[in-house]
């Protein structure tokens, strides 16, 4: 079983960065895309960006696009989401996952996830 840790969240202020990391357990997992999804409190788990590890095509969620970054790493496990312009909308938990095939924006096709990490940011 692949297991994903993801670090780097904190508390910024609005216009803010921050640099989200996501490593897997093993360098050895067949996965298609990487993702990163976000769930604020008592709001829906939502597709922030992904990316595929073969070839590096990259997805952006709406709300993200031309702030946020999805890149892979030198090593084969790791990917990073940074995050640029950030807004008091962007507050919530980050997960990290993995997909071996299926529906890059739908989090119930991810196969692999991480336990979060909280991002706030404060206006």
């Amino acid at each position: 079983q692949v297991q994903l840790v993801e670090s780097g969240g904190g508390l910024v202020q609005a216009g803010g960065s921050l640099r989200l990391s996501c490593a897997a357990s093993t360098q050895r997992f067949s996965i298609y895309v990487m993702g990163w999804f976000r769930q604020a409190p008592g709001k829906e788990r939502e597709f922030v960006a992904g990316i595929q590890w073969s070839g590096g095509t990259t997805y952006y969620g709406d709300s993200v696009k031309g702030r946020f970054t999805i890149s892979r790493g030198n090593a084969k496990n790791t990917v990073y989401l940074q995050m640029n312009s950030l807004k008091p909308d962007d507050t919530a938990v980050y997960y990290c996952a993995g997909t071996r095939r299926g529906r890059i924006r739908y989090s119930d096709d991810y196969d692999y996830w991480g336990q979060g990490t909280q991002v706030t940011v404060s206006s």
